[in-house]
């Protein structure tokens, strides 16, 4: 046979593995009229460890030594130390463990086969929540001072859809979320860092409250407000606004473990289970969400594990790379903690964050990561 004509056989070839795999990754994407999710939230909690999420509290860093702990080692073990694993992450995480796990699923569990990982290479800050928000690494993003992100997240994304304008917001403690959503260019609604988040003539005397403890709370982080500010405001903007598409991450877990308090790891961690619990009550409490919203819950990366590796992260701190992932909705199977799994990464979730909506990000982005089908399922 003639080598053009091979040539033309293997370029016709090419085209048609295209298509089908194209096909594939579309038939990935349930329509809008399969799917029960109205409105997706996107949860983070920076910077906590699978290890607390699946495990509970650490036994090895339950002392002042290693876990530079100014309260009663003794109290703290009381509060958050049970001998069996199951009673001790769940006092630990009781949303997470008491309804995410009996109605929709949790993956990342490496000692059990859950493999969730980022895929950036560096596993701090604002690489991870590129990767997250977009669908893809950027290596240019070396710094969470890099500035303004050139890549689009799936939340801009959606913004631009009749059917979500206006309808999308995000809710962070961070200030370097203005950066990484690039608010002017995104024209999204940010609420970061410590900016009032009140205004107007007419203010209640809770709004001016809240506007004052902004004002004049002491500043542990110059760029990093506490969570409990974050989440009065965050509840007011979802009962008045209703959007569809919501992002929120709160960072005090990363916060304390810098500083190498173990024992305030675990009080956020706890409250941040709270937090979480408390938006999914009020949001179940609305007709325009009640069973038909869903919750991805994450991480933007890990640490490490050592008795003093757990204070850092980043590419030269071994298993930083490793994260985990929750998921509960009308659309999510409730199949609780999943074992031995394909692996996911982190650059799945914006393209999964689009699907639950019923929306193809890969097809606007096709260098974004397929979505994660195993949370897809209609029940």
């Amino acid at each position: 046979m003639p080598k053009q004509v091979l040539k033309l056989l293997a370029a016709v070839a090419v085209v048609f593995l295209a298509a089908i795999s194209a096909e594939r990754t579309r038939a990935q994407v349930p329509s809008p009229l399969q799917q029960k999710t109205r409105a997706i939230v996107l949860i983070v909690s920076d910077g906590l460890r699978w290890q607390e999420v699946f495990t509970g509290a650490d036994p090895l860093l339950l002392d002042s030594e290693h876990g530079g702990i100014w309260a009663k080692p003794a109290d703290l073990k009381r509060k958050y130390w049970r001998e069996d694993v199951a009673e001790r992450r769940a006092v630990l995480f009781p949303f997470l463990w008491g309804v995410v796990a009996k109605h929709g699923m949790l993956f990342g569990n490496r000692t059990n086969g859950s493999d969730v990982h980022v895929t950036n290479g560096l596993a701090f800050s604002y690489p991870g929540y590129n990767e997250m928000l977009t669908g893809s690494p950027d290596p240019r993003i070396n710094s969470n001072e890099f500035g303004p992100n050139p890549n689009i997240s799936v939340f801009e994304w959606l913004n631009t859809l009749p059917e979500f304008h206006g309808r999308v917001a995000a809710f962070t403690t961070w200030a370097a979320f203005r950066d990484i959503f690039n608010e002017p260019r995104s024209h999204l609604d940010v609420h970061a860092n410590w900016d009032p988040p009140y205004s107007g003539a007419n203010l209640t005397s809770r709004e001016e409250l809240l506007n004052d403890l902004y004002l004049h709370s002491t500043r542990l982080e110059d760029d990093d407000t506490p969570n409990a500010l974050l989440q009065p405001p965050l509840l007011d903007y979802v009962r008045s606004q209703k959007p569809r598409a919501l992002f929120v991450c709160y960072g005090e877990t990363d916060n304390w473990a810098h500083s190498g308090r173990y024992d305030l790891v675990l009080e956020s961690a706890h409250e941040f289970d709270h937090f979480v619990a408390e938006l999914w009550s009020a949001m179940q409490q609305m007709p325009e969400y009640k069973d038909q919203v869903t919750f991805l819950i994450t991480t933007d990366h890990g640490r490490g594990s050592g008795l003093s590796e757990w204070k850092e992260h980043g590419k030269d701190q071994k298993g930083s790379e490793n994260i985990w992932l929750a998921a509960i909705g009308p659309d999510t199977p409730p199949l609780g903690e999943r074992t031995h799994t394909s692996p996911i990464t982190q650059s799945q979730i914006a393209a999964t964050v689009a699907a639950f909506l019923g929306q193809d990000f890969r097809h606007a982005f096709p260098r974004a990561a397929a979505p994660i089908s195993e949370v897809l399922h209609p029940r």
